[in-house]
């Protein structure tokens, strides 16, 4: 008959146990440590590399507390970027600062004519020559809107991301001046490339541009080109017309403020002023000379965006 033979075995679990609770001891122990060491390192690094960037705002500082200028020093490729376009944005704030300066002391110049002239006459006499109050008068107020509005078009001018279509402003002009003109056959013949925008305010362009095509619709025969087209970082419009045009001797006459060759013509005489003064808000410039379809060619040069 088979017998049963049982088998037992045991040991003591409390070295295994006091094992297992060791190395997890030390095993947090070495994750906490690691950690730890992580972030020092993580902190340091940090520290480090964006010490530029503190020595960056330091100069910044120091620039808006006056001891300096720019922002000076040297910075890795990284941020000399940043540093560049600080400087460039300082230099612009101080250009409009100096430009408003010279607009407040230009208006104060041009006022102070007719104010001594008021005077002279208030303290000379009983009663004030009504003529003389008008011309003086007349005279101010030109004054104040010819520097009003070369501080708006500067300003303007100075303004970040302002553009306009260019080809909107030529057409609609195109459009409406045969309309105006309706004692001639106008025809404006708009070439060059199309998609160009002009960096800056539309309603600037729209007196510049128009300013210049209405004069050349005045003067022409019958035929008004207009090409635009871009010039490096600037566009450039030429208009060109069939009239009599003006003599060279005459070009910087008709640019002045105010000045008119042709008493018979109809007109202030500011148009051309005004395209300069704007023109000039913008860093542009206006030229005038002889066209080849035998009238006047203005060449006006203005940024471009894009």
């Amino acid at each position: 008959m088979d017998a049963s033979v049982v088998a037992l075995a045991a040991a003591d679990r409390r070295p295994a146990t006091r094992a297992i609770r060791n190395f997890a001891l030390v095993a947090t122990v070495m994750l906490l440590l690691l950690s730890l060491g992580l972030l020092a390192a993580i902190f340091a690094q940090v520290r480090l590399g964006l010490r530029p960037l503190f020595a960056l705002t330091d100069r910044v500082a120091d620039v808006r507390e006056g001891r300096a200028v720019t922002v000076d020093g040297r910075y890795p490729s990284e941020i000399s970027g940043l540093a560049d376009e600080l400087n460039s944005l300082i230099v612009h704030n101080r250009n409009v600062v100096e430009r408003a300066q010279t607009h407040v002391g230009n208006l104060a110049h041009g006022l102070k004519t007719p104010i001594a002239v008021l005077q002279n006459e208030a303290g000379s006499a009983d009663t004030i020559d009504a003529d003389i109050v008008a011309r003086q008068t007349q005279a101010m107020s030109e004054q104040v809107d010819h520097h009003l509005r070369r501080a708006r078009a500067a300003a303007r001018g100075q303004a970040i991301g302002l553009t306009c279509e260019v080809d909107e402003v030529i057409g609609a002009l195109a459009r409406t001046l045969p309309r105006i003109h309706r004692d001639k056959d106008l025809i404006i013949d708009v070439d060059g490339e199309a998609g160009l925008k002009f960096r800056g305010d539309k309603r600037d362009l729209e007196d510049m541009v128009g300013n210049l095509m209405d004069n050349a619709a005045k003067w022409t025969g019958g035929t008004v080109d207009v090409l635009r087209e871009p010039v490096g970082e600037k566009l450039r419009v030429v208009i060109e017309d069939d009239g009599p045009g003006i003599e060279d001797a005459e070009i910087e006459t008709a640019l002045k403020r105010g000045a008119r060759l042709d008493e018979a013509t109809p007109g202030s005489g500011l148009g051309l002023s005004i395209v300069v003064d704007l023109a000039d808000a913008y860093g542009g410039e206006l030229q005038l000379s002889r066209s080849a379809l035998g009238g006047l060619r203005a060449e006006l040069t203005l940024p471009r965006a894009g």
